[in-house]
């Protein structure tokens, strides 16, 4: 019986220690997939905004588009009330027309006057009417500008889309007055999509410009996204280097014996999504940089960091 025992007793010590180093390894396993490969549950999609401000100011008469509606770069979103200023661009062709009659003038008085001899005309006289000339050109130059910025002005009133993308939070109507470089619109640049991932410092060895990555939207968590890393933020608010009213830095108590990994933003471009995957600034995503690691990978990592510490 004694053997018996004996063979009993190594066979649950040999069990009992296969269960520690497999738990052991499976939990350094765990450890390095959660805890130094670099993903994040805190990733937001991002897109870039054009925000449409007339560069003319009047009565809106036309409104092209609705809330949520895909534009194309060129299309027209709205049309001001052109009247004013198409009166304004016929005054300045008369008044355009008014001076190049007076520069004609002008420099036929000056040819006439630099012909006669010096017993007929002064000196005086002649630059007289040579400068009257150049003054009248230099008019003629003047009201041919604001012809043009009239002629400008008037093509300023139909207001077209810079992008490809979508209209979002739609306020405009028909009737409205509209002002110069106050913001009326905005167009959601479909073409500009990105991720940006916010990733604990402990974890930016990890991250660099090029990198792969792979992107896990909440509502659709069956259809994985790629893209690559862009860029990597230099810089986020620290609270401690807020000044106070007297320009101090209000620094914050901090309890040494706790600290916390700050999270630094990460630039991700997103590459051709699917047509059944509806983008839109805000969502959130899971996003992890880098190769994929399998648990072999990371059961591996977990051999070789133990072996070198025994």
């Amino acid at each position: 019986m004694k053997p018996f025992v004996r063979l009993r007793s190594a066979l649950r010590f040999g069990l009992t220690a296969g269960a520690l180093i497999a738990a052991v390894l499976a939990a350094t396993a765990l450890w390095r997939h959660y805890m130094i490969s670099p993903w994040t549950r805190d990733g937001r999609v991002r897109v870039e905004t054009v925000t449409i401000s007339p560069e003319v100011s009047g009565r809106l008469i036309e409104l092209k588009v609705k809330d949520n509606q895909k534009v194309h770069k060129g299309d027209v979103l709205f049309v001001i009330d052109p009247s004013n200023y198409k009166i304004a661009l016929d005054q300045a062709q008369a008044e355009l027309d008014g001076q190049d009659h007076s520069l004609h003038i002008a420099r036929i008085k000056a040819e006439n006057r630099a012909r006669l001899t010096e017993l007929a005309v002064s000196r005086e006289d002649r630059q007289t009417y040579e400068s009257a000339a150049n003054v009248a050109a230099a008019a003629t130059l003047a009201a041919r500008a604001k012809l043009e910025r009239a002629r400008l002005d008037l093509e300023r009133t139909t207001v077209r889309a810079p992008v490809n993308g979508y209209i979002v939070n739609l306020r405009l109507r028909e009737g409205d007055y509209v002002t110069s470089g106050q913001p009326a619109l905005a167009v959601v640049d479909s073409d500009s999509f990105w991720v940006a991932g916010y990733f604990e410092e402990t974890q930016l060895a990890g991250v660099h410009p090029g990198d792969s990555a792979r992107f896990t939207l909440m509502g659709y968590p069956d259809i994985p996204l790629t893209g690559r890393v862009d860029s990597i933020s230099r810089g986020i608010a620290d609270q401690n280097a807020a000044g106070s009213m007297a320009e101090l830095s209000n620094v914050n108590p901090v309890f040494t014996w706790v600290r916390l990994a700050q999270r630094i933003p990460v630039r991700m471009t997103i590459d051709r999504a699917p047509p059944e995957v509806t983008l839109a600034a805000g969502m959130t995503a899971t996003v992890a940089v880098g190769k994929p690691s399998t648990f072999r990978d990371d059961l591996a990592f977990a051999i070789r960091f133990w072996t070198r510490i025994f």
